[in-house]
């Protein structure tokens, strides 16, 4: 009798065992496609980031060119002043016209800088709301991945606890995806400044 009890306590772990590692394939494999959805998202807002810095930096190589040349315009203004006052007659009518090319000058500069730095600071801005979102599946893909780890180490353990918390991670990691995904305001600065 002891030794079909001992069979039927063998065959209920077994079976104890087979629906914990169901459990573990069917949630690796779901943490698995989610991830997958999350890392193209993630990847073209890397994208996105980087083209969103390129043209931050090349409107502010722009303005800078323009300061430049609005300086080199205030030099000329400055100067052919300079000339007018001593300068009489006939000179003084081309010093005159070429004043007024340098007040046109300095004020499209002056008209194109502003418009420059709106620009800029409109992809710096884009390159900031996309960091967040960045940073969003960042945070899903690290605990998404800590939650597959766990859940290989369900498997050879089988552990319950283990499959738990590793669902715990998963939960984490499927919060902050869809966080990423749906554009919700969801970020956990602390830990994202620790990471950082």
């Amino acid at each position: 009798m002891t030794e079909l009890h001992n069979m039927q306590q063998s065959l209920d772990a077994a079976e104890t065992k087979n629906r914990l590692n169901t459990w573990v394939a069917v949630s690796v494999a779901l943490v698995s496609v989610f991830m997958g959805i999350t890392k193209v998202k993630d990847d073209n807002i890397v994208q996105a980031m980087l083209q969103a810095k390129s043209n931050a930096v090349d409107t502010w190589n722009e303005y800078q060119s323009k300061k430049i040349k609005h300086h080199v315009a205030e030099l000329g203004l400055s100067q052919t002043i300079a000339l007018q006052a001593m300068a009489a007659g006939k000179g003084n009518v081309v010093l005159v016209a070429q004043q007024k090319r340098y007040q046109e000058s300095i004020a499209r500069y002056q008209t194109e800088e502003d418009a420059l730095m709106k620009k800029s600071k409109a992809f710096e801005k884009e390159y900031d709301d996309l960091n967040f979102k960045d940073d969003q599946f960042d945070l899903s893909d690290a605990a998404l991945s800590i939650s597959l780890a766990m859940l290989a180490i369900t498997a050879l353990t089988g552990k319950r606890k283990l499959l738990f918390l590793s669902l715990l991670f998963a939960g984490f990691g499927g919060v902050m995806g869809l966080a990423g995904l749906l554009g919700l305001h969801l970020h956990p600065d602390a830990l994202t400044r620790l990471l950082s």
